[in-house]
């Protein structure tokens, strides 16, 4: 089989969702291991008052390029921004760069979506599965296509607990929803969308699924891959270990829980963590783009890239390692002290939302208020809890995939190439990667620098101490006010009080006897 290495060589590539997460980390995994790359077309809008040009550039500045811009310091000739929009009739392609296109690009990566898990049906279908609609008619116009990978999904299919690498039927075909939402009003595609998702828990999985099938419907004549992610979380290797840019998936709980807000989970604590490093998940597009150009297989092939079922690492084990890190490692300006309760009894659950979220929040905002600062915590806690809501499903149950494609690839690579793209999770050690993702997530999302650490550390004992006043505190308050009507209580109560005032005067005698010795050894 021709190298990877070699495969790449000369070639032009389009590229949806290059902005995204795991597109950013794709450009830069192709362009510093194959630079004999010609070209890399990204599928780009202007956006916040940027033209698509300007917008590159913003993005090429990011640390995650440092390592590309020193191997290859005009590296950014190769990448040509293309104005578009995933929601716009022919993705908003000028004739220009359509010819350009046409001639000069054969693989296509397609991982442009919406990841709220809570959009509207309606726009979930506009982006997630009419949007593969016209990445699918483009690429019948390529002349010479010789790979079309799609970015999926693990949950996909995530109303059943075994998951094979098929795309399975659903209950209703893509033409119909879209048929649906072309003359729908909104409040009548909100009413349907329960009645539609039955099993499935959002919006996000539900049009990935029928994204698939209308792959397997719509371009059955082209050269075409899936690959299905799980939790895709920060860069474990390369190039830069721990590099994340956004708070989606595990990196707001990770965030959150450091910063003292997130201090009840409700989740599965058995149940498997199905992270998946970013920098493994681009490899396997890479190598997939190349064994489905060299081998042309007759059908869509499935890879699952995920990591529960090779090499499990279950959700009360991650908070244990988070919690331990951001209290070696604290963040800066927290709200608490990191302390992470995970159960899966909903009523406890319920019941430390209400002691350690809801009424630090108001009691909080109160004090805003009093100096004359605008209140936020309650505004915080609400969004923070509604991101949980939507992650629920994915903390309380744990899935198993098959990996006959993923062995197919293994055994097609050489030593070589499966150091460079490294595929398999069973080499993954969870604690330290954990580590590696928080420290990430302060670095490189919050900003904040490493040589603050040790004032951080002061402040969490600052918040230590406040934190055993305050309960010593409500103790003696609750005590006095619904323990010590009672005779025996109140006896018991002045003995306590007894006993220490005479602690204390031992100690004081004691301290003046020593004084008084010290003093007498001193005359003599």
């Amino acid at each position: 089989m021709q190298p990877v290495s070699e495969f790449y060589t000369d070639k032009g590539i389009f590229i949806t969702g290059g902005t995204g997460f795991v597109g950013k980390v794709l450009i830069e995994k192709l362009l510093r291991c194959f630079p004999g790359i010609k070209c890399l077309y990204l599928l780009t809008r202007p956006k916040k008052g940027q033209n698509v040009q300007e917008r590159l550039e913003h993005i090429l500045q990011c640390k995650l390029f440092d390592r590309l811009r020193e191997e290859q310091p005009n590296f950014t000739q190769k990448i040509v921004p293309v104005q578009g929009n995933m929601l716009e009739h022919e993705l908003g392609i000028s004739n220009a760069d359509l010819e350009k296109i046409q001639k000069e690009v054969s693989i296509i990566f397609h991982s442009a979506a919406t990841l709220k898990f809570d959009e509207p049906l309606r726009i979930a279908v506009e982006m997630n599965v009419i949007g593969v609609r016209k990445v699918v008619h483009l690429a019948k116009q390529l002349p010479n296509l010789q790979a079309f990978i799609h970015v999926s999904t693990a949950y996909s299919n995530c109303e059943r607990p075994m998951i094979e690498e098929l795309v399975y039927p659903s209950v209703v075909s893509p033409d119909q929803i879209i048929d649906a939402i072309s003359w729908m009003d909104d409040s009548l595609v909100n009413a349907m969308t329960p009645y539609l998702l039955k099993e499935k828990p959002n919006t996000y999985t539900f049009t990935k699924h029928l994204a698939e099938v209308l792959l397997t419907e719509e371009a059955t004549d082209l050269p075409v891959a899936i690959v299905r992610p799980s939790i895709i979380g920060a860069v474990w290797k390369d190039p830069l270990p721990g590099w994340i840019d956004s708070f989606n998936g595990a990196a707001g709980l990770y965030v959150a829980t450091g910063k003292g807000l997130l201090k009840s989970l409700h989740c599965e604590l058995d149940a498997k963590a199905d992270i998946v490093p970013c920098d493994m998940v681009v490899n396997m597009l890479v190598i997939t783009a190349w064994h489905t150009a060299i081998n042309k297989p007759k059908k869509i092939n499935i890879y699952h890239c995920t990591t529960g079922t090779l090499n499990p690492f279950t959700w009360g084990e991650v908070g244990n390692v988070v919690t331990k890190f951001f209290k070696k490692n604290p963040l800066d300006s927290v709200f608490r002290r990191p302390n992470l309760v995970m159960t899966s009894r909903s009523y406890i659950h319920d019941y430390w939302v209400v002691v350690s979220h809801l009424i630090p929040a108001y009691i909080a905002d109160l004090g805003f208020r009093m100096v004359g600062k605008k209140p936020r915590m309650v505004h915080i806690y609400k969004k923070l809890h509604k991101v949980i809501e939507t992650l629920n499903f994915f903390i309380t149950h744990e899935w198993h995939w098959s990996y006959n494609s993923l062995d197919v690839l293994h055994s097609s690579m050489s030593t070589a190439e499966k150091s460079s793209f490294y595929l398999d999770p069973r080499a993954i050690d969870w604690h330290h990667y954990n580590d590696t993702f928080c420290f990430g997530a302060k670095k490189f999302i919050l900003n904040e620098d490493e040589n603050e650490i040790p004032a951080a550390r002061a402040n969490l004992k600052r918040l230590r101490n406040i934190r055993y006043c305050f309960n010593t505190l409500v103790a003696v308050t609750l005590w006095r006010v619904l323990v010590a009507r009672s005779q025996l209580a109140g006896n018991l109560w002045y003995l306590i009080l007894g006993l220490v005032f005479k602690f204390v005067r031992f100690l004081k005698i004691s301290s003046t006897l020593a004084v008084q010795k010290s003093t007498d050894a001193l005359r003599r």
